[in-house]
């Protein structure tokens, strides 16, 4: 059945259902966008009591079991457009759930300046999941310009049974402006869209963490939830889904850097790039050293217990050599020694090299010696100081691949997360491809 706008259809009437798909499909007119679909399950007032029925990629499943969403890395179904997914068991949705209603939002639109306009074929299907059948489809978006969120559809108790209706409304505001429709407060600006993405995906998720035996930290875990998603469409993006690398970031703790540590910049640069090492490492964590004229490796960090990291690992911890002159090429080799000889293994891994000037010209034999290696580095200078031999490193000679690159920002805390992994992950495919090539990682 294909319903048209303002449609209803019966769901249940007639027939015996016991779990139902909700699929939505959609085709993103740029390949930075972020799109998520979600359900609000509803009370008679319309109203979202409770933050845990709030069901999206971050709060995936409802406490009884009755809702659960899925994304694209998950199967989802039969049709080839289909991009997520909310599952329901009728039977086990509460009785005080009179409505969901189902939502599909831009990340981030009003900033970074995405709306529906640049979505095509936005669709909601229910499929009957014990038959497989379409029971019917809505087709919506036409309409939709400058909005950043829209309520797709909703499906409703009525007489004893559960109905569809076909909505396809937009919002201004995002995922914020659907919270508030929907009776989930924000505090401070967040109606007026400041930080409002990621108080309206914090508050689920402090929900759903509330159930879990140890405390974990909900606001935090939220952006790395957002950063992970970032990476994911990067990774897409730059065709390297199906590539496993370990990931570890080496950083500049010489006398220069002293400001970026207090006030917090290097503690938000291991943040980040933990979202790349989530998606890429097949156990999600990301190896640290720091280096002035000494160097230190690190216990490794994971999206569990980075909160204060650099506070705890380094700033507070006297036997780490700080605030000196720099020299790379000593952790370089143990960086090397790591990943070659102590566990001497074929898979790819990429090293982020933080830097803000001044490096030794004899990081060159380092770098060409590591070339047989399965290593890439990629260098990220930050600041306004002198950066010559970084700027050498894709003409320099005797490699048998160009295992390294170097991009320079002036203030690393001014570049947004999607310009960021675009730029760490701009010459990395090429490298995994000549690599492989010479078989210095499996092909």
């Amino acid at each position: 059945m294909q319903l048209l706008k303002g449609q209803k259809a019966d769901v249940t009437k007639g027939r015996s259902l016991g779990k139902l798909a909700v699929r939505f499909g959609w085709k993103a007119g740029k390949s930075e966008l972020g799109i998520d679909a979600a359900a609000f399950l509803l009370s008679e007032r319309g109203r979202c009591e409770r933050d845990e029925d709030f069901i999206f990629y971050g709060n995936p499943l409802a406490a009884n079991g009755a809702a659960e969403h899925k994304s694209s890395g998950q199967q989802l179904g039969t049709e080839a457009g289909d991009q997520e997914v909310i599952e329901l068991v009728l039977g086990r949705l509460p009785e005080q759930i009179a409505k969901a209603a189902f939502t599909v939002t831009i990340y981030d639109g009003e900033q970074l300046g995405h709306a529906f306009q640049d979505v095509t074929g936005l669709y909601v299907r229910l499929v009957n999941l014990d038959t497989g059948e379409e029971l019917l489809r809505y087709e919506y978006g036409a309409d939709l310009v400058k909005e950043t969120a829209v309520v797709a559809g909703e499906l409703y108790r009525h007489n004893g049974e559960w109905k569809f209706s076909a909505i396809g409304s937009g919002f201004n505001g995002g995922l914020a402006a659907l919270c508030l429709n929907y009776g989930l407060e924000l505090e401070g600006n967040a109606a007026a869209g400041e930080d409002g993405e990621s108080q309206a995906y914090a508050r689920a998720e402090a929900a759903a963490a509330a159930t879990m035996e140890a405390p974990v930290q909900t606001a935090s875990l939220s952006k790395i939830d957002f950063r992970k998603k970032l990476v994911q469409y990067t990774l897409e993006k730059k065709q390297l889904t199906n590539v496993v690398a370990r990931v570890g970031i080496v950083l500049d703790i010489s006398g220069s850097m002293q400001t970026l540590y207090k006030n917090g910049t290097v503690q938000e640069v291991v943040e980040r790039i933990l979202a790349v090492a989530c998606k890429f490492d097949d156990n999600g964590t990301l190896d640290v050293w720091v280096y002035d004229n000494e160097y230190s490796r690190l216990p490794s960090v994971t999206e569990r217990d980075f909160g204060q990291y650099v506070d705890k690992h380094i700033l507070n911890n006297d036997r780490i050599h700080k605030f000196g002159r720099n020299n790379e090429p000593p952790v370089m080799e143990d960086v090397i020694r790591k990943y070659t000889v102590e566990e001497n293994d074929p898979t790819p891994v990429f090293i982020i090299f933080i830097n803000d000037g001044g490096v030794v010209k004899s990081i060159k034999h380092t770098i060409t010696h590591s070339a047989v290696q399965p290593i890439f580095w990629q260098f990220v200078g930050i600041g306004n100081s002198n950066f010559e031999v970084l700027k050498r490193l894709d003409t320099m000679e005797g490699r048998i691949v160009d295992n390294a690159s170097f991009f320079h920002l002036d203030d690393i805390a001014a570049v947004s997360d999607e310009d960021l992994y675009d730029q760490l992950l701009n010459e990395f495919p090429m490298w995994i491809k000549a690599a492989k090539e010479q078989r210095i990682i499996r092909p």
